[in-house]
């Protein structure tokens, strides 16, 4: 980390000194790291400091080494910026506080709240079904927090795998029919009559958990624009396998809809009608970029393939 980073860590913080503690993880494709700085003589022991910096050389683990790609990612990392310069004190939810946000070059800094600090030490690999609806709620939480709003500087379409950023995926999908749906799949999505803001990659790894059972939720590169299902079926996904999938799906979805009514100013059974219906095309959607970008992958199953199959002859 350069003198200037350094420098703009201890005045934000008013530590006289600081020391790396750890890394805590490299960012995807050697796009820079996420260390835990520590502090001396400072209100708080540590922070997080997230800092970018552009490769040289692009190095993606499974060889999607292109120019859309590398556009992307730079892209997302200006979209997290900006949330947190914007709009992420508004949120209901958990999730770190930003202390500070610089850019110099092609380098970015962003040093936020030591979550672990704040009491959400934990991060979890198999999760319990309260620790599921602990994240369901948190993902309802966030959802009303900006229900409505236009995601100016944010993703227009929120999420990393929507259909318009992942043309060389969908060229590749040998999945024929699902390939001839995906655009209109995706028009569903984003012409739904209620919006919001999701999280875009609402993944297990990206939740911090309480002893006592709250949690945070972290990694804000992917926010922008749209249906909360998005979020709610990458997220189920992401911890359950196919048969829990399918035997929970009602009580999923009953433990999203309570709290998200209850964090609402009021209730709105018409936008609870419209997401419901959109759950399993939210699922059918990442699993069309799951199938060109990993056709391999683990959360390809038997559910998944069903569910997105009933989705493409409703439509």
């Amino acid at each position: 980390m350069n003198e200037y980073f350094r420098s703009i860590i201890l005045q934000k913080t008013g530590a006289s000194s600081l020391f790396e503690k750890e890394m805590i993880q490299e960012l995807w494709s050697g796009y820079g790291k996420i260390i835990r700085v520590g502090l001396k003589n400072a209100p708080v022991e540590s922070v997080v400091v997230k800092h970018v910096q552009l490769p040289l050389h692009k190095n993606h683990p499974r060889g999607w080494n292109t120019d859309i790609g590398h556009q992307r990612k730079v892209k997302s990392y200006e979209v997290e910026a900006a949330w947190y310069n914007t709009y992420s004190k508004n949120s209901v939810a958990r999730l770190p506080q930003c202390l500070a946000l610089e850019t110099q070059d092609d380098e970015v800094l962003m040093v936020l709240e030591d979550l672990n600090g704040a009491g959400y030490p934990l991060r979890k690999r198999t999760v319990r079904w309260e620790e599921i609806a602990a994240c369901l709620t948190w993902l309802a939480q966030f959802h009303a927090s900006y229900l409505g709003e236009t995601p100016n500087g944010l993703w227009e379409v929120g999420t990393y795998w929507h259909l318009e950023t992942r043309p060389h995926e969908l060229a590749v999908l040998e999945d024929q029919k699902l390939k001839e749906a995906a655009a209109v799949i995706d028009k569903k999505l984003n012409t739904c009559t209620y919006k919001t803001f999701v999280h875009g990659d609402a993944k297990l790894a990206n939740f911090c958990f309480a002893e006592d059972g709250p949690v945070a939720g972290v990694d804000f590169q992917y926010v922008g624009g749209g249906c909360g299902m998005k979020d709610v079926a990458y997220f189920i996904g992401s911890c359950l396998n196919e048969r829990e999938c399918e035997r929970l799906e009602a009580q999923i979805l009953d433990t999203y809809f309570g709290p998200l009514q209850n964090a609402m100013k009021e209730r709105n059974e018409a936008l609870e009608k419209e997401w419901r219906s959109l759950y399993r095309v939210a699922w059918a959607d990442f699993h069309r970029f799951l199938k060109g970008w990993s056709p391999g992958h683990w959360k390809i199953n038997s559910y998944s393939e069903r569910v997105t199959a009933e989705v493409i002859n409703s439509l």
